[in-house]
């Protein structure tokens, strides 16, 4: 027996894999585009499928669609969300601009098995038609815009927010355990005034909650969807209510309150939404960079570095110096955050480049950021729970740097002004004494006054002058 059928379309007759569900559309496509191997996500094929399964029902509900059609598409629809179909979408997202090889994969899957459960036989395009019935009402140019935005949105709402929310109650909840410990701050990457370990990580947090911020004010725009307005935003060939009556339908599946876009000509031809969520994922990882780099020079060492804190020890870090481990959570956040700012610019590049009524890489905007969130949502989680959950604080080695450091002088400036306090630090830098220690043997304080005023961890509270 073959291991093909024969499979026909407006091109003529074309070999499909004899147990595939796709057809001959399907096929073409995986013929023409051997570009990457990199594959649409899961939540896209699901949203895809949540998109099908809500235009079957207004479309049987309008009595456009015959019922027990609509019935065998809608239970084909619940499979391919519930995830037992994924193998049947292989198409690569380097594709026509428009995501119309896609569309009809899931056309043809969702009709092929439509059939199978109707007639018992995996009939590609009877009684239900791939075009015909499963795709009635809309078109590529609305649905795959449509499938962005709600897998986006999903993503956005099941994965992205709950790990950020995750990470900002890390850091509030470990940053109280060091309201007391006060260690060197630095400006330039050089020593600057004491601040405490709980007012750095107060710096983390807040960022991490103004991202989290951002992301949400996003999701209005996110929450309009392009269906309905078929091939140029027209809506040739449907209902007049049809993109109001999916939205709802789809805020039911969902749990989201989608809504049908104000205007569906700059819903197909821009992706200005998507743009908009990428550049607040790009800030996020601009300032999840910031946190990790931190945290890798604070873990410098153990000898010769800043030996500040430790990171959990993870995994053997060289495969020739015994005993070196490396801090691998905060590096791999960095390498994400680099992939997210990556995307932004393929995004930004490719939202710009619509053509009058239809954007034309649609493909590699909704691979592009769909792997910003969920990558970025991974590695936030992983930060909470194998760095900043269990670092150590070397306590003793941050007092001992503080004392010792010179720039504690900058309180004198008040009292013997800026001048005489540049002397004192130059002068304990150069004889290695402390600043107490020269402020006293100059004269400028006795020490009485020297141990009231150099008290490292009274300059760390706001309006500190004695």
């Amino acid at each position: 027996m073959p291991d093909f059928r024969l499979e026909k379309d407006s091109l003529g007759e074309i070999k499909v894999p004899k147990n595939a569900y796709w057809g001959a559309q399907t096929q073409r496509a995986v013929e023409n585009f051997p570009v990457s191997s990199i594959r649409f996500p899961e939540v896209f094929i699901r949203s895809l499928a949540y998109i099908k399964l809500a235009c079957a029902k207004v479309n049987g509900d309008s009595l456009l669609l015959d019922k027990r059609l609509s019935h065998a598409i809608i239970r084909a629809c619940e499979e391919i969300i519930a995830g037992r179909f994924n193998d049947q979408f292989p198409l690569d997202i380097f594709q026509t601009g428009s995501g119309t090889s896609t569309n009809m994969n899931a056309n043809e899957v969702i009709a092929a098995r439509a059939n199978e459960m109707i007639t018992g036989k995996k009939n590609s395009k009877s009684p239900v038609h791939p075009n015909d019935h499963v795709n009635m009402g809309q078109s590529s140019n609305d649905v795959i815009p449509t499938a962005i935005h709600v897998s986006a949105y999903i993503q956005v709402k099941e994965l992205f927010i709950p790990s950020m929310e995750f990470l900002f109650q890390t850091l509030t909840h470990t940053k109280k355990k060091y309201k007391k410990t006060v260690k060197t701050g630095r400006t330039h990457l050089m020593d600057a005034m004491p601040i405490t370990l709980e007012q750095e990580m107060s710096g983390w947090a807040t960022q991490v909650e103004y991202s989290i911020g951002r992301i949400k004010d996003t999701l209005p725009r996110l929450a309009e969807l392009a269906i309905g307005g078929t091939a140029v935003g027209t809506g040739v060939n449907t209902q007049p209510d049809f993109g109001k009556r999916v939205s709802k339908r789809l805020s039911e599946l969902t749990n989201i309150q989608f809504r049908e876009a104000k205007n569906h000509f700059e819903a197909q031809s821009a992706q200005d939404a998507i743009a908009e969520l990428s550049g607040q994922l790009k800030t996020c990882a601009t300032s999840l960079m910031k946190i990790s780099n931190d945290l890798r020079w604070m873990n410098s060492g153990p000898m010769a570095g800043l030996a500040e804190i430790r990171l959990p020890s993870l995994q053997p870090g060289s495969s020739i110096m015994p005993g070196k481990v490396n801090p691998v959570i905060p590096e791999a956040m960095r390498m994400v955050c680099a992939q997210v700012m990556g995307n932004d610019t393929v995004i930004a590049i490719a939202n710009a480049s619509g053509d009058f009524q239809l954007n034309v890489m649609l493909p590699v905007i909704a691979h592009s950021i769909i792997q910003s969130i969920t990558i970025l949502a991974h590695a936030s989680r992983l930060l909470a729970e194998r760095a900043i959950k269990g670092f150590e604080v070397n306590e003793g080695h941050m007092t001992e740097l503080i004392l010792r450091n010179p720039i504690i002088a900058t309180v004198l400036n008040p009292l013997i002004g800026y001048d005489k306090a540049a002397e004192v630090v130059k002068k304990a830098l150069r004889d290695k004494k402390s600043v107490k220690q020269v402020v006293v043997e100059m004269g400028y304080l006795d020490e009485k006054e020297a141990d009231k005023l150099l008290n490292p961890a009274k300059m760390t509270k706001a309006g500190f002058s004695e």
